[in-house]
This record gives C-alpha cells, sequence and structure tokens, in this order.
C-alpha cells in the first residue's frame, strides 16, 4: 500500500519541494506534524514509518500545496504557492461525486479519493491561481457540489490514500482514482454562474429530461443486459462521448459499475464482483490501484442497490 502513498505525493508535489504530513490520532491531544522535503516523504524508510504509526491509529494526512522552503510550521503565509484546488464530500457523497463527474461547469478531477463508504475529496491539479482567487474558487465549489464549507483554507489537509482511515471501527482503506492527467487554469472553471447540479439533476428527473451520463448509463445496462462484450462495450462508450475530458476512463468507469450492479442484482457475493472487475481491468491498471478501484466500484454499486429497495 506504500506504493499507492508514495505514487499520490508525487503525483502531487514537484522535486525539492517541501511538503507538510500530519498524523492525527483519534485520541491524541495533539496531532504530530512533520514538515519535509518529498523525497524524504517517500522514501522506503519514511513509508514504513507512516505505515507503522498509521497501523498504530494515526491518521496520515498531506498539506494540499506546498510549503515555503524553511517552513517549520504550516500556517497561510508558509504556502508556497497554490497547487490544487479541492473539496471535501461527506454527505450523499456518491450522488454528489456523480454530479460532479457530470458537470461542464468544472474540468475533469486530478485525483478522487475514496476516504470511507460514501466520503470523498476530489482535487484538482491547477496552476495560476493566487490565493485570494484559491479561496473564492474553493468556496464556489462546496456551494456548487455540497462539500464541507468549512474546508476552504489554502493550508487544508487531505487524507494521503494507501493508508487507513482510522475513524471507524473496523478502519476503512483510503482508495484513489485519476481520472485525468491535467494541470487546469483558472479559465477552466465556471462555477460562479453553476447552479447547483443536484438540483439540476433533479428538475430534470422531474420533467421527463434526462442528462447525457444517464442516457448513457441505461444504454450500458440494456447492452450488458443483452450479452454484448464488455471490452467491445467500453470502447463504443468512450468513442461516443468524446466530449469527456477522459472518455476512455468514463466509460470504463461507466461499464464496470453498470456491470457489477448486474452482478450484484443476480445474486453474485460481493467478494467475487470485486475479482471479476480486477480480472477485467488486470493489463490495463497497477494492481494495487486495480484492486482498489474494484473494490471501491462494487461496494458503490452494492451502495446504490440499498438505497434503491429502501426508497
Amino acid at each position: 500500500m506504500s506504493e499507492i502513498a508514495k505514487d499520490f505525493l508525487t503525483r502531487c508535489f514537484a522535486p525539492g519541494e517541501t511538503i507538510a504530513l500530519l498524523l492525527r490520532a483519534e485520541n491524541a491531544d495533539r496531532p504530530a506534524q512533520r514538515i519535509v522535503r518529498l523525497e524524504q516523504a517517500i522514501a522506503p524508510a519514511y513509508l514504513r514509518w507512516l505505515a507503522h504509526e498509521n497501523h498504530a491509529g494515526a491518521n496520515v494526512y498531506v498539506a494540499a500545496n506546498p510549503l515555503r522552503s524553511g517552513s517549520r510550521r504550516r500556517t497561510k503565509d508558509c504556502i508556497a504557492s497554490v497547487r490544487h484546488l479541492y473539496i471535501d464530500i461527506d454527505s450523499d457523497g456518491d450522488a454528489r461525486v456523480a454530479a460532479l463527474r457530470a458537470s461542464d461547469s468544472v474540468p475533469s478531477p486530478t485525483a478522487i479519493l475514496t476516504t470511507s463508504p460514501g466520503k470523498y475529496q476530489a482535487l484538482w491539479r491547477v496552476e495560476g491561481f493566487d490565493f485570494e482567487r484559491q479561496e473564492a474558487a474553493l468556496k464556489q465549489l462546496a456551494v456548487a457540489f455540497g462539500g464541507d464549507p468549512a474546508c476552504t483554507d489554502c493550508n487544508r489537509v487531505l487524507r494521503v490514500p494507501g493508508f487507513l482511515n482510522q475513524k471507524y471501527s473496523p478502519a476503512q482503506p483510503v482508495s484513489v482514482e485519476y481520472p485525468c492527467n491535467s494541470t487546469w487554469n483558472p479559465g477552466d472553471f465556471r462555477i460562479a454562474s453553476a447552479v447547483l447540479p443536484l438540483r439540476v439533476v433533479a428538475r430534470q428527473m422531474q420533467s421527463g429530461k434526462h442528462t447525457h451520463s444517464e442516457q448513457d448509463w441505461a444504454w450500458v445496462l440494456d447492452e450488458l443486459a443483452h450479452g454484448t462484450d464488455a471490452a467491445k462495450l467500453t470502447q463504443a462508450l468512450a468513442s461516443r462521448r468524446a466530449d469527456k475530458p477522459n472518455p476512455l476512463y468514463y466509460a470504463q468507469r461507466t461499464v464496470d459499475m453498470a456491470s457489477a450492479r448486474l452482478w450484484l442484482l443476480e445474486g453474485a457475493p460481493i467478494d467475487d464482483v470485486i475479482t471479476m472487475l480486477e480480472v477485467r481491468r488486470t493489463f490495463e491498471l497497477p494492481a494495487a490501484l486495480c484492486s482498489a478501484r474494484a473494490r471501491e466500484i462494487a461496494t458503490t454499486a452494492q451502495r446504490m442497490i440499498a438505497r434503491k429497495k429502501i426508497a
């Protein structure tokens, strides 16, 4: 799992940058903070130490933005530059993340962390933002997509994937997906004029209109139910949705989520569903990411079915 953490930190920060790591145990009076260079943080011995502290009960976080060289604290005036925009989604997570993915007002996130079932952190790697513009964008993101309005500071910390979320018993693994590898600028975000996507979707559903993503979902479910090959269906959907920032990622996730739902409804145990998803993507994704992704998709599909039954 340390490789997942190393990959995440390497994607988020540049060589030589100073970063802040935070270790916070649920029963501790004060968190422990370590300010180190990226190279030290991703060294095998240091990752083993973080894993040891994590298994002993400490949650592992990293500041979303790099610090000035020589900093000893993680205060706002120690932040070197704006590297990420981010949003914490703690309620109605699956629906809100779906709305975020389908929205035309924001680009595709650089990473989406699953911090526990139904709870997410999304982040966008950016350039060209000053601190004032970042803070305004963070507040707009929280309003537009139902995020935590308190998580709008430039010195905000994020959970590090590859470790356990010790807030729960049993502890939950923190996983990550990378929908795209782009770096975005202020012109790519049009959230100031965006209407809350969930309300838009609700109105469309009430009026009988469906978004493109909803039409894709219904089409994929029907094709799978009629025995269409998943690989061919993935390619067909990617071709249909060339408007997406990452059409192949969108198609893979849509087809895999629909497959997981159908398998579960047919009575397949969730462990078997996870295995089938892993086998499908085993040659396309690194092993650790493939496993975490399959588990996240299967559990999300399971929650979708459970909500439908309650409704």
